[in-house]
């Protein structure tokens, strides 16, 4: 046998690729090292961990996995199947801003290609449409309805957690990518996105499918590979746009330093990956771009109608700034201007974010406001904002933590234990370039999360975990081969240690929820920690076990926290995983705003049904405001209402909050809805806005694009939202929205809904709003104001379509 230690490289199919011998730390003049005896074979029982062996066949031998892989790998793959498909729903519409988008798409084929809001193709959403293409595929196949949006978001995780196991198996074994797989798929964070509508989960698929094929590339240095990287990563920009593009300098840098060819044609075909990403991203840009405006729906989240605006403000380095133009946040560094839906210049209190300027002037009709909403300005930015503190610790926080970081501390040991063990290696090693990509993706995307200080969701986070997954499988498997040596067995039990640590703490934030799995979790983690330093003495028998106690270790509480993700609905802009209260409990610190929402600190963060938003809606939820109450309950439990609301906060009063409870109910008038979440109207509205739609481009409009998701999801029919998601974009103009009714376009004008101007946006969908309620008559149906634009005031006759009123 070989005098030193080597480590196999199987290659996909049971074969070895073609490559080198590698060297580790220790060799067998270490009288610590193992020994032939010590070494598992290829006959030793199969683990999750599987055989540790010596590389003593010829490269191209074939070498098939051993028989339990093949039944391991569809118990993986289906479990992952029921976990993430059993009850889906129970979420109804879940995110209703992209399931009303989707709706679109299914009707409109100009809808579908730009990702419109409704068929009547007004606005955008938000994001470029990549994720609404499949959805909206599925629905013109199987029809709309909960399924065909959320069965493919499912079948995405299933075919990440495949694909990561894929990936990682040809680096390093069947055992290391079954690893992997298990920790991405019981991951509470990919559990919840897999199981939801947003477009994380085509972004997550997309990234890994990028992962493999550049390591594949790594492996043969092979252009066609690096391509196929390049076009994974452009249609990922498709999908969520910079975030997609976070992970390229590392994808470039590990082929640029490991592939085996020379240098210059490392270089040519790295450039070869970036005109594969360029090109599908570049087009559609380009074709948005050079389509008229007036050809197109005006591209949401923007200020002047453009995609390359979006790209690099609002939904790009905005979000590491703060610096979001028409965004709702708060805080930052050093705060912004106030805005909002406040009483007549009131002054606007955010918790932690200072105190800021009120609305400049009290809007219609919004006589019984709740509390203020942000100023923004003055001390707040720095640590933190409206999304939560800032620094290292963010992804272990209370709004985080619970979502990602389970294994976190296990990921970051392995990886310099498997760079330690690796750095020996010849530059083309590719155990060693699967660390430095997996290593890279984790710390550069950690990193931008922990840092970011303009909008962030710890949804978000998903984004980490199959770099997690990836890590924990590939430096796991590496310690149990060497477990008998000495430094092998500390990295391996401090990494069990760690694991078990955090597990305990990160349980201990829902104490009264199952306790008993925390302390399960500590004995585990203690058997497992004790036995790994003691596998040089322990029989093969016995190690085995002490592997399957660390497995329990490391993923019985997050598994558990997948389940019960995967046991709730989940609906609106904000989904959280885990149990009630393991979202956004925790005080808040500086800037926290998120961390409030359920009024004391330590308030749950879950979406509790009810809790009116703008306009006082019947179940317009937000995360963490359980029935009613924002920070403190206040005396009423809605915002003021948006022009139009008859009463913008409510007729009732909400109790004050206390920790781990929720508040009391808010109002019931006023438009339904609001900035997060879109309600279910009554039937009274669905039948009253069906009628006659056919003579309509849309049978009605609200302000606030979760406002109108509601309505065109009920009546399926488009219903125009004024000002996109956050009612701050300049579209209609209120010369553009006087011009449709004079033509006769819109039906219904709804009362109540979005914020309007924010964060430096425009105030289109006020002016309208405003020139709304002094012209049209208002009538309420279902306890919601409408005004029929067919019908002005006799006081204005026929003036009202001709009204002007100047608008910025």
């Amino acid at each position: 046998m070989s005098p030193t230690l080597t480590d196999p490289i199987p290659h996909a199919g049971g074969r070895r690729a073609q490559g080198h011998r590698r060297r580790l730390p220790w060799s067998r003049t270490d009288p610590a090292a193992p020994t032939d005896h010590d070494a598992p074979t290829d006959h030793d029982a199969p683990t999750v961990l599987g055989p540790a062996t010596e590389d003593t066949a010829p490269p191209a031998a074939a070498e098939p996995d051993p028989r339990w892989v093949r039944p391991a790998l569809i118990v993986l793959l289906v479990g992952t199947g029921v976990l993430y498909l059993w009850d889906l729903s129970a979420s109804g519409w879940a995110n209703a801003f992209y399931s009303a988008a989707v709706q679109a798409g299914s009707v409109s084929w100009k809808a579908f290609f730009y990702g419109s809001s409704d068929a009547g193709n007004s606005i955008t959403v938000d994001k470029p449409p990549a994720s609404l293409w499949v959805m909206a595929l599925s629905a013109r196949i199987f029809g709309l309805n909960s399924w065909s949006l959320l069965v493919p978001q499912a079948l995405m995780g299933v075919g990440t957690v495949g694909l990561l196991y894929a990936t990682v198996r040809r680096q390093v074994s069947a055992g290391a990518g079954l690893l992997a797989g298990a920790v991405l798929a019981l991951t509470p964070v990919a559990a919840l996105m897999f199981r939801f509508n947003n477009p994380d989960a085509l972004l997550v698929l997309l990234l890994v499918a990028g992962a493999y094929a550049t390591l594949r590339a790594v492996e043969q240095a092979s252009t066609r590979w690096m391509v196929l990287a390049g076009v994974f990563v452009s249609f990922a920009f498709l999908t969520k746009l910079l975030q997609a593009l976070v992970v390229v300098p590392i994808f470039a840098l590990v082929y640029l330093a490991c592939a085996p060819t020379s240098f210059w044609r490392r270089v040519r075909q790295t450039l070869a990956g970036g005109l594969g990403l360029l090109i599908p991203a570049g087009l559609f840009i380009a074709i948005v771009e050079l389509v008229p405006d007036s050809s197109r729906p005006y591209i949401g989240g923007s200020q002047h109608n453009s995609l390359l605006e979006l790209t690099l403000g609002y939904n790009g380095l905005g979000r590491l700034t703060g610096n979001e133009t028409g965004s709702v946040g708060g805080g930052g560094a050093g705060g912004r201007r106030g805005f909002g839906l406040l009483q007549n210049g009131a002054a606007a209190a955010l918790p932690g974010g200072g105190t800021g300027t009120g609305g400049a002037a009290g809007l219609a009709n919004g006589a019984a406001g709740g509390m203020p909403f942000p100023g923004g300005g003055g001390p707040g930015g720095g640590r933190g904002g409206m999304w939560g503190s800032t620094g290292w610790t963010r992804m272990f926080g209370s709004e985080v933590g619970g979502q990602i970081s389970w294994l976190l501390p296990a990921a970051l040991i392995l990886l310099v234990a498997g760079l330690w063990i690796t750095r020996r290696a010849p530059r083309t090693d590719r155990l060693r370039a699967a660390f430095a990509l997996w290593g890279g993706w984790l710390l550069v995307t950690g990193i931008i999360f922990s840092q970011m200080k303009g909008i962030f969701h710890a949804y978000y986070t998903v984004a980490l975990a199959p770099a997690v997954g990836a890590l924990v499988g590939m430096g796991a498997v590496l310690l149990w081969r060497h477990r008998r040596h000495p430094a092998a067995a500390l990295a391996g039990a401090a990494t069990i240690a760690a694991t078990t640590a955090w597990s305990w703490t990160l349980l201990h934030r829902t104490a009264d929820w199952h306790p008993w799995i925390r302390y399960a979790v500590l004995v585990a983690g203690i058997i497992a920690t004790l036995g790994f330093l003691a596998t040089v003495r322990l029989p093969r028998r016995a190690s085995i076990g002490v592997a399957a106690v660390a497995l329990v270790a490391g993923l019985l509480g997050p598994g558990a926290y997948a389940v019960a993700t995967a046991g709730t609905p989940h609906t609106g802009s904000i989904p959280s995983a885990g149990p009630a209260g393991a979202g956004f409990g925790g005080p808040g610190g500086p800037g926290g705003f998120m961390r409030r929402l359920n009024g004391q600190p330590g308030g749950t963060g879950r979406n509790q049904a009810g809790g009116a938003f703008p306009g006082g809606g019947q179940t317009g939820t937000f995360p963490g405001g359980g029935q009613g109450g924002f920070p403190g309950g206040g005396q009423t439990g809605g915002f003021p209402g948006f022009p139009g609301g008859t009463t913008g906060g409510g007729t009732g009063n909400g109790a004050t909050g206390s920790p781990g409870t929720t508040q009391g109910r808010g109002g019931m008038r006023g438009g339904m809805g609001g900035l997060l979440d879109a309600a279910k109207p009554s039937d009274a509205i669905v039948k009253l806005f069906k009628q006659d739609a056919d003579s309509y481009t849309w049978v009605a409009a609200a302000v606030g694009s979760n406002s109108a998701a509601g309505y065109q999801l009920a009546t399926r029919e488009p219903v125009m939202p004024i000002g996109g998601f956050n009612g701050s974009d300049p579209s209609p103009t209120l010369a553009q929205f006087k011009k449709y009714v004079t033509e006769g376009k819109i039906h219904y004008f709804i009362g109540g809904g979005g914020f309007g101007q924010a964060n430096g946006g425009s105030n289109s969908s006020q002016a309208i709003a405003t020139w709304v309620t002094e012209t049209f008559t208002e009538k309420t149906v279902g306890g919601v104001t409408l005004y029929d634009l067919t019908a002005p005031k006799a006081s204005t006759g026929t003036s009202a379509a001709t009204t002007t009123t100047r608008t910025t």
